[in-house]
């Protein structure tokens, strides 16, 4: 139970360092230049504009692209594409069934040849 509070902590931690550096960023630059979104690290995407409903559609419900993860649309992080992980939840299911069913028949098939 202890390390599970250690690892929020620590995710905890690393978030709040993220939204900290992200500020840090656009508060070195010149105020003209400050735009209030871009990359931390050059990794992790920031945005701190205020949200519009066409940035939230195209990074939640985004059917025509095959990205999963896109930039958030507010704070630190990445949006999760709702159509792109349904996809791949149902490949999932349909891959574990098609295991399911060929690993029922091949029990079948291996009991009828038992009971000759």
């Amino acid at each position: 139970m202890g390390s599970l509070r250690g690892i929020r902590r620590l995710v905890r931690l690393v978030a709040f360092g993220l939204v900290v550096g992200a500020i840090a960023t656009e508060l070195s630059k010149p105020q003209a230049e400050r735009t209030w979104h871009g990359r931390v690290l050059d990794t992790v995407p920031y945005d701190f504009r205020p949200p519009t409903w066409e940035r939230i559609r195209s990074a939640y419900w985004n059917p025509s692209s095959d990205r999963l993860f896109n930039d958030r649309v507010f704070g630190v992080g990445w949006a999760v594409n709702i159509p792109v992980a349904a996809r791949k939840v149902a490949a999932l299911v349909d891959q574990y069934a098609d295991a399911s069913r060929s690993l029922r028949s091949s029990r079948k098939r291996s009991s009828s040849r038992e009971s000759e």
